[in-house]
């Protein structure tokens, strides 16, 4: 299945179970992402996200957001989009037209 690499782990609030992350590409609620690291790999839905302690249901790109993780995360790991039922293109082969 492919994935994109939307984001890297900035920080882990251990107590609270939650990542923090720098987010380069579209995430919203819903999204199964990867978190992958030397030490880390697995998978997840995001359930929850915050900006600042507030909740939102999509990040953009540039957006510092947290997430509720269910196992430990280290700062570097990288996250990763699963995309479902499509395959991946370079924004430039979405952009143009299919020629018959």
């Amino acid at each position: 299945m492919p994935e994109i690499l939307i984001g890297e782990v900035n920080h882990y609030f251990s107590k609270l179970g939650v990542a923090g992350l720098d987010i380069r590409e579209p995430l919203r609620i819903g999204d199964h992402i990867h978190i992958l690291g030397h030490t880390t790999d697995f998978e997840e839905s995001v359930v929850s996200m915050q900006i600042e302690h507030r909740n939102i249901d999509h990040a953009e790109p540039g957006d510092n957001v947290a997430i509720t993780v269910p196992e430990k995360v280290r700062v570097g790991d990288k996250i990763f989009l699963k995309v479902y039922g499509r395959p991946v293109y370079a924004e430039e082969d979405i952009l143009q037209p299919v020629m018959a």
